[in-house]
Formats: structure tokens, C-alpha cells, sequence
């Protein structure tokens, strides 16, 4: 069991008051997000995991390469179904980063879409 925890939250409690646990897309999508949020080498059991993108915003990466970057870590992630490969749309511009994800969860082949926005 994991604990349910959105990235930048706090953890959750139940209506019991036990600390909220996640299962099943939710706990793949808490997964890909805190993978691609979390800067590379800042994990330090595991120094090549994380995309980096808020370090991303207001730099010079072009749309392929924000992409490519999100769809590496997207692949390396357990809760992602290899077939079919996720799809990824991300941008840069403005001081912003944009993504939307498309995939199969790799335990319940549920999909799930994921988009959020980075700022400065």
C-alpha cells in the first residue's frame, strides 16, 4: 500500500483518521507526476530519476526537446504501459511549461490523461 499524496501537499487522511492510501490509475498517476516534478539527482538513491521540468520553465528547451525529456521518464515509470507507448504534448513559452500525457496504467491498462502547467 502507498500513501496518497498529491506532489507539493500535504498526506491526506481517511474518514477514520488513518492516513489516506491510493490504489489502482490514482496511484500510477501520483507516481508520473511526482517523477516528472522531481529534479534529476535530487533523489539520491536513484540520481538519473526525474524529468526536472519546474527547473525547465523560462529556459532554453524547445517543444521536442521538453517532450522528449517528459516521454523518457514516462517510459522508465512502472505504472506506464510500454504498449501503446504514452503520448506526450509539451510546450514551452512565456515563462511557462505546458504538458498533456496520454497513457495506459500498467496494472488496471485503464487510461488516463494528465495535463498540468508550470510557471514562474
Amino acid at each position: 500500500m502507498d500513501v496518497w499524496h498529491i506532489w507539493g501537499g500535504d498526506l491526506s487522511l481517511s474518514a477514520s483518521g488513518d492516513l489516506l492510501t491510493v490504489v489502482a490509475a490514482a496511484k500510477g498517476r501520483q507516481r508520473v507526476l511526482r517523477r516528472l516534478l522531481t529534479n534529476e539527482g535530487d533523489y539520491i538513491w536513484h540520481l538519473d530519476y526525474g524529468a526536472g521540468l519546474p527547473a525547465r520553465v523560462g529556459g532554453l528547451d524547445d517543444d521536442r526537446t521538453l517532450e522528449g525529456v517528459t516521454r523518457r521518464q514516462m517510459l522508465l515509470e512502472r505504472a506506464v504501459s510500454q504498449d501503446p507507448p504514452p503520448t506526450v504534448g509539451a510546450s514551452g513559452s512565456n515563462g511557462q511549461v505546458s504538458v498533456s500525457i496520454s497513457y495506459r496504467d500498467a496494472d488496471t491498462a485503464d487510461p488516463v490523461v494528465i495535463g498540468f502547467a508550470l510557471g514562474e
